[in-house]
């Protein structure tokens, strides 16, 4: 059964993932307060002008943060490389997450780029609740 929101997502994992994932949650909802969460794909997805953003999930055996941008991920390789990347996937550790400040330059990076995207038309994920970090 797929969750209907990120609370419902995260419910389930266990204190290590969950807590990881939250953190992930923190930030983007801190870069991009503006940015509506939802669920896309089955995973937990932040949306912001009506464009997907990034998003995240767990996996059996690790955490994945998804920037959403192949371009994006190129810039950041040097300081990607102790993680194991693939085509849009970040995948890390809970005990070993991506730096702070690396995901805050990664999610700006995006604002930065969808800000000049078309919207993708998507339905569904335009109705999740807003992200209140004040």
């Amino acid at each position: 059964m797929r969750a209907a929101d990120m609370d419902a997502y995260l419910a389930p994992l266990d204190g290590e993932k969950r807590a990881a994932l939250e953190r992930l949650r923190r930030i983007v909802g801190e870069e991009a307060p503006g940015a509506v969460e939802c669920i896309d794909y089955g995973v937990p997805t932040f949306r912001l002008d009506g464009k997907a953003l990034v998003a995240f999930g767990a996996g059996k055996g690790h955490c994945s943060f998804y920037p959403m941008s192949p371009d994006l991920q190129a810039a950041f390789a040097a300081e990607l490389a102790e993680f194991r990347t693939g085509r849009g996937t970040i995948r890390f550790q809970p005990e070993h997450p991506i730096p702070e400040d690396l995901v805050r330059r990664m999610v700006r990076g995006r604002i930065a780029e969808t800000r000049g995207l078309a919207d993708s038309g998507r339905p569904g994920c335009g109705t999740g609740q807003r992200r209140d970090t004040g």
